[in-house]
């Protein structure tokens, strides 16, 4: 009997506790009238809960919670006692922030905008992102970081790896809550590549750093293969990449800035127009999206070895330098 009570009271501590270690965010709805009964099916059909019976134990044992109608913002890491405090606490849609972060920009500009709806400054930002213990720790916690990101030659150890999304942020949110729930949706994408990863003979930081390119290089879909074909045609050549984007990174100088002279001879460790620079510049320089991640994992079967935007945000490409020439007097 005494084995039989404990593995019944151990069965119901686990029925209480998350349905995953990983953050999932879910959208989830209470209209008025609806029964805790109700609710605690809805819980489990959703995922959000691993047991029905180890929960209405818990409710009934807990006569103080009152479930308030509303809609919600739950996470599948949530354990039982949390998610039913989110639910006596009342409707928590008006203590959420909305922030669309857009691919192809940078960790800076990110960093603005955090600035503006939270009011962390930017040495908030940067003494979090910065400490080394903390970077540490992610690394633990995501595979998809590596030591990579400790280098300190980084401008910024993340870039490229808060991906680009609309997110909604409790109002409190801490700036660990803000990148955490970035990585969370950086490694939902990147699981989807996992095995072209695997199999692409380079890191995932270095394929980042190379959709980050193609994103900055190339803003039509139709491009984006072939000037990742271009990256890596021109990798095992050994020929310098000669891609502005990396100049003016290196630079730090804003988006979409023409690249100037003082920018091309600029020795840093991103400045790929720098003649004597072979290889990829040390991390990414702006935050890829899904589309250009499946461009540097899936390039084109081309010969190019050059190409030339003509100012319309067009790409035109040639497999020899005679031909580019032609392209240069085309559109400059």
């Amino acid at each position: 009997m005494l084995i039989l009570i404990l593995l019944m009271v151990s069965l119901y501590f686990y029925g209480l506790t998350s349905v995953s270690h990983k953050s999932e965010k879910v959208k989830f709805t209470i209209e008025s009238g609806t029964s805790t009964k109700e609710v605690i099916n809805k819980l489990y059909e959703a995922h959000l809960i691993k047991s029905k019976i180890a929960t209405f134990i818990y409710v009934g044992l807990n006569r103080n919670i009152l479930i308030k109608a509303g809609e919600y913002e739950l996470d599948r890491n949530y354990d039982t006692k949390e998610i039913f405090t989110v639910l006596d606490e009342g409707d928590s849609s008006h203590n959420t922030i909305t922030i669309t972060f857009i691919e192809g920009k940078r960790i800076a500009d990110y960093i603005s905008q955090i600035k503006d709806k939270f009011g962390y400054s930017e040495e908030d930002f940067l003494a979090v992102m910065n400490d080394s213990e903390y970077l540490k720790e992610l690394i633990n916690k995501y595979d998809f970081l590596d030591e990579h990101i400790l280098n300190e030659q980084l401008y910024y150890p993340l870039e490229g790896y808060l991906f680009p999304s609309t997110y909604e942020f409790y109002k409190d949110a801490s700036l660990k809550d803000i990148i955490e729930k970035m990585l969370d949706k950086c490694d939902k994408v990147l699981d989807n590549y996992n095995a072209l990863i695997k199999t692409s003979g380079y890191t995932t930081h270095e394929i980042l750093t190379i959709a980050s390119i193609v994103e900055s290089e190339a803003k039509n879909a139709k491009d984006r293969p072939m000037v990742s074909q271009v990256i890596y045609k021109r990798l095992n050549m050994n020929m310098s990449l000669g891609m502005d984007s990396t100049a003016t990174y290196g630079a730090k100088r804003p988006l979409n800035s023409d690249t100037v002279n003082s920018d091309v001879n600029e020795k840093n460790p991103y400045n790929t127009r720098d003649t004597s620079f072979i290889g990829l510049p040390i991390g990414p320089i702006c935050s890829p999206s899904e589309e250009s991640i499946k461009a540097a994992l899936s390039p084109s079967e081309t010969n190019y070895v050059y190409f030339i935007s003509d100012g319309e945000l067009n790409i035109h490409f040639a497999e020899t330098y005679n031909e580019f020439l032609k392209l240069k007097e085309i559109y400059g």
